[in-house]
């Protein structure tokens, strides 16, 4: 279905006006939320497995695969309207969820984190260098999100090696703890599965 058979639909257009103003109220609930987060105090918690290396600074390779897959997404999902707002619904949902779970475990980064200066994220944000939104990681949980919402296996393989090798990096510079990055593989699976069900028992209506 291409954008001029998606809009006809009348039920299309509602779901995608009410999804761009979800989006946008959760997108600026965020930078207003990163704000209080920063400030607050956390906890350091424990990592065996940061304590096994030493942090390397691998943020040039963070944010090419993260902006290239980015990219790549855009442009393949731009062709898709439905598989497009599926994608959009996908992230706002793993964002809310994101807000909730950072104010209930609110975290101090680990004491040999390598500062990962995201422009993106500071634009969108409080325009200062994020060191406190952590659990769970956000660049994981978004190209895991591409990968869930590929249909195509070329697209499916590449998203799922950018979020593995994207993990890992965030891990080598100790930019997050190790349950930072396996949750978010979690939390945005179950807002997959609720995503979909919520999708299929409207059309089934």
């Amino acid at each position: 279905m291409n954008w001029k058979e998606f809009l006809i639909v009348k039920r299309n257009k509602i779901e995608l006006i009410v999804t761009v103003v979800l989006l946008i109220i959760v997108l600026t609930s965020l930078a207003n939320f990163l704000k209080f987060v920063e400030a607050r105090s956390g906890v350091v918690l424990p990592d065996p497995i940061l304590t096994l290396f030493n942090p390397i600074d691998l943020t040039w390779l963070i944010f090419i695969l993260i902006y290239l897959s980015l990219i790549v997404a855009i442009a393949m999902l731009s062709k898709n309207p439905e598989q497009l707002l599926f994608a959009v619904q996908l992230y706002t949902l793993m964002v809310a969820v994101r807000i909730i779970a950072m104010y209930l475990l609110p975290l101090d980064p680990p004491a040999t984190m390598i500062i990962l200066n995201d422009p993106f994220v500071e634009f969108f944000g409080t325009g200062q260098t994020l060191t406190k939104d952590l659990f769970f990681s956000g660049h994981t949980a978004t190209l895991f999100i591409l990968f869930l919402v590929s249909e195509k296996k070329v697209f499916k393989s590449l998203f799922l090696i950018s979020t593995i090798a994207v993990a890992i990096a965030v891990l080598l510079q100790h930019v997050h703890y190790t349950i930072d990055v396996f949750a978010a593989v979690f939390f945005t699976y179950a807002c997959y599965k609720i995503v979909l069900k919520v999708k299929t028992g409207l059309i089934n209506e």
